[in-house]
């Protein structure tokens, strides 16, 4: 028997899909019992050159044709963005069609909506290739782990960022021009605001965390921090610190009391995600019970991608086999105190340019004492005349007594600039 699948967009990961299912359709009827066939693809010009060959496929123009066909169960969602992604998932869901997405994007914006849809419909919808590409996250998180309290989370699931940091750590390069090559190769978009300054992993937090904290998440909860103004000397002084900078995507559950932060973070070379390179992806997750765990492969891509949706797929048909849906209760959670500006407290990299006379840092040190900031390690060099640059990493604190200092260090007319504040991840030796 057919399970007949309509997909819409045939784009990168569309066609990694079609080339996916053509390639395992045995394997997957011997695994469901079922037989998957695309028989309808959404795309916006039919006579475009594609890298899959079409093997019965019927290319449409109408998103009707699949969404209003009876005989299409599922319905496989590559398009991208918000609109018209969403009102289609929205129809098919209404006319009783599981769906699967790889929209991050939709799934952190308006996942909720969808998900509440899918629960009335007695449907299911999911989502494994939204974060992580062909990592498995998802899935852990909703059913393996589900017998932990999950305190912590905390990856790298941005491989544009972790391209370009991994790159600047390389060769000493500045940002610019590692951007610039980033774009070149095809691991940045023309306009790479989204990746660089942090949304595309804070949307990925978002998802990521409500379903390890039970709660419902939104955006806008997220403290989010680009890597837009880093430069080599921060990424100089990381290495003389025995660290590396990379953008930490953090979540925190402390009784309830939820934190949520994108930020570059200097992380030892002794830990596990110092050595996470590329555009490669990990995520590190804390349970009660579990302990600390680990996931790490390739985060994007046309058949990373595809492998995490054709796994969806096998999922569904297995559903069907069973004639069973909503196995795994997807409904929207009651939200947690999400406390913004307030991460957990940590260890903090500050890299300041003072006038280099006597006295200077004998106040910045006292403005630290007044916090009640004690620091760890200082580096102070002259860069040019009589202008020093300093470098401290402090003993752990909070984010309240870093704001105080930060402040008052600010009104200093011997301070010329601020110029990098990170959290860094447990000691710097």
């Amino acid at each position: 028997m057919h399970i007949h699948i309509g997909l819409l967009g045939c784009g990168t990961v569309g066609a990694g899909v079609i080339e996916l299912v053509q390639k395992r359709a045995d394997k997957i009827a011997d695994l469901t019992g079922r037989h998957p066939q695309i028989t309808k693809v959404l795309v916006r010009n039919p006579l475009k050159e594609r890298s899959v060959k079409f093997m019965g496929e019927q290319l449409t123009t109408d998103p009707s044709a699949i969404l209003n066909d009876p005989s299409i169960r599922v319905v496989i969602e590559t398009i991208g963005g918000i609109e018209p992604a969403r009102s289609m998932i929205l129809q098919a869901l209404r006319a009783s069609k599981h769906v699967i997405t790889a929209n991050k994007d939709l799934i952190a914006l308006h996942g909720a909506e969808i998900l509440e849809a899918a629960e009335q419909a007695h449907v299911d919808v999911f989502y494994e290739a939204a974060v992580g590409g062909a990592i498995p996250l998802i899935r852990p998180l909703k059913e393996s782990l589900t017998a932990n309290e999950i305190t912590d989370l905390m990856g790298i699931i941005n491989g544009t960022t972790n391209f370009i940091l991994s790159k600047m750590t390389a060769t000493g390069a500045d940002f610019d021009a590692v951007l610039q090559e980033a774009q070149q190769l095809g691991y940045a978009e023309s306009d790479p605001s989204s990746d660089i300054d942090g949304l595309d992993a804070a949307r990925k937090l978002t998802i990521l965390a409500s379903i390890a904290f039970h709660a419902k998440v939104s955006l806008e909860e997220v403290d989010t921090y680009g890597i837009r103004n880093l430069t080599a000397a921060d990424v100089a002084y990381a290495q003389e610190l025995g660290a590396v900078i990379k953008l930490l995507a953090t979540g925190a559950d402390r009784q309830g009391d939820l934190t949520l932060q994108v930020r570059p973070t200097l992380v030892p070379k002794t830990h596990p995600l110092a050595h996470v390179s590329d555009a490669y992806n990990a995520l590190y997750v804390r349970g009660d019970a579990s302990g600390d765990l680990m996931f790490f492969g390739r985060g994007a891509g046309s058949l990373p991608t595809a492998s995490a949706i054709v796994g969806d797929v096998i999922e569904v048909m297995r559903n069907l086999s069973m004639d069973t849906s909503l196995r795994v209760k997807q409904i929207c959670l009651p939200h947690k105190m999400v406390k913004r500006g307030q991460g957990v407290p940590a260890r903090y990299y500050l890299r300041l340019e003072a006038n280099d006379e006597p006295g200077v840092f004998a106040e910045i040190a006292s403005i630290f004492g007044r916090a009640e900031i004690s620091m760890e390690t200082v580096l102070q060099k002259r860069v040019r005349g009589q202008i020093a640059e300093i470098v401290i990493i402090t003993h752990e604190i909070d984010s309240e007594k870093l704001t105080r200092a930060l402040d008052e260090l600010a009104l200093q007319p011997h301070l010329q600039a601020i110029h990098s504040v990170m959290p860094v991840l447990g000691g710097v030796e």
